[in-house]
């Protein structure tokens, strides 16, 4: 690893800017997996929609508060 760092500050900036990209690129592309991933099981359950529609409730209610007063 020593070697790899050490090769990599005697590139040039743009190189080292472009390989930043690539490893930030990737974990960015990992996480989204695992988040993806934990999603699957979880939005499945009717607990869990259920639980959905009750979070959004005051959101359908400011929702209608706007309209109603825009009108």
């Amino acid at each position: 690893m020593k070697k790899v760092i050490h090769h990599l500050r005697n590139q040039p900036e743009d190189v080292r800017r472009h390989v930043l990209h690539l490893i930030t690129f990737s974990c960015a592309v990992i996480l989204l997996l695992f988040w993806v991933y934990s999603l699957g099981t979880d939005l499945a359950k009717p607990e869990t929609k259920e639980s959905i529609k009750e979070d959004l409730a005051p959101f359908k209610l400011l929702k209608e508060n706007v309209i109603s007063t825009t009108k």
